[in-house]
């Protein structure tokens, strides 16, 4: 992925505020809901959301900054103490080595040792061609077996995968990078949630007299510029006017499958709870609920006719919704 920075368009000393800012401009520019007839538009704005978990995260941005973590989010190998960084893929026990034994094939003592590869050309060296061999001594030369001490690679790959809400709602099909650069396809699931691995079987590391490992790919959320996720649950904060709480109004309320009209009635009041059954993400067979919450908006700047029209109405129709506090 692109440097997290220059994908938000922020400067490296950019404050906490300003990221935020950034992203928030980003994902609503590039949401795939606003982008409907642009294929790209979902790359993006996975893009800006991977962006922001890095260095909209304060402890993964320092992280980052040092060189701890790529942009991906992954350790970067900083090297053995006193020594450079590992040029070998990592493997069991012992500083990330294979570990293998080496024991006399006709009653010798053996050694034990750890080495990345050519075992059998530096035995032939040493021993006389008998390396690799099981039995008895050949040309005079003592013969050695291999054993792998009961030793099992592991040959797993882990990746995360980020998805929208809508994707993860629908279902989808993405692809995804392995650390190898093998680039598959992978199918999700509808109702797929955060956290939630899925194995693909055979599609791991691959090392010889051993099966192949599996891939596992631990899903994640991404930011959502609208929606809260609660469980299987959503919240979403919706704006109206002070005429539609006063006179009552029907609004267009934004849903994971599109937007529906809710009907405000007369008299609502900011912190009044709508509850959208089977709106919410699906779980096992069923669905959540989003949960919408009115909050009354004022017009920009001062009018000076609706001050006029809310002291009249002052004058004449105090209320105290305070009372109770004291």
């Amino acid at each position: 992925m692109r440097d997290p920075y220059e994908v938000l368009g922020v400067q490296r000393d950019a404050s906490a505020a300003a990221i935020k800012s950034a992203y928030r401009k980003l994902a609503k520019k590039h949401h795939p809901d606003a982008n409907k007839n642009d294929p790209k538009a979902a790359a993006r704005f996975s893009e800006v959301n991977s962006a922001n978990e890095i260095i909209g995260d304060e402890a993964k941005r320092k992280q980052y900054d040092r060189g701890e973590i790529d942009a991906e989010g992954k350790p970067r190998f900083q090297g053995f103490p006193g020594g450079g960084a590992r040029g070998g893929r990592a493997g069991g026990p012992g500083g990330g080595f294979e570990q293998y034994t080496f024991r006399a094939g006709s009653g010798g003592g053996g050694f034990a040792g750890g080495a990345g590869g050519g075992f059998e050309d530096i035995l032939n060296s040493m021993f006389g061609g008998a390396a690799g061999m099981r039995g008895g001594p050949r040309g005079g030369a003592q013969g050695f077996d291999f054993d792998t001490g009961g030793f099992a690679p592991d040959l797993d790959q882990s990746v995360a995968m980020t998805v929208t809400l809508e994707e993860a709602a629908k279902g989808t099909e993405k692809r995804v990078r392995l650390p190898t650069g093998k680039e598959l396809n992978v199918k999700i699931p509808a109702g797929v949630g955060p956290g939630q691995q899925i194995r693909l079987k055979g599609q791991g590391e691959s090392a010889p007299g051993h099966r192949p490992g599996d891939l596992l790919i631990t899903v994640n959320y991404a930011a959502h510029p609208h929606f809260k996720v609660e469980g299987n649950d959503l919240r979403l904060e919706l704006p109206i006017t002070l005429y539609e709480a006063v006179l009552g109004a029907k609004v267009r309320v934004p849903t994971l499958t599109g937007a529906i009209e809710l009907s405000i009635p007369k008299n609502t009041s900011s912190g009044r709870i709508f509850r959208l059954k089977g709106k919410g993400l699906p779980k096992n067979g069923a669905a959540g609920d989003l949960f919408v919450t009115t909050r009354i908006v004022l017009p920009d700047g001062h009018d000076a006719e609706l001050e006029a029209l809310m002291q009249k109405w002052r004058d004449g129709h105090p209320y105290h919704p305070r009372s109770d506090l004291g």
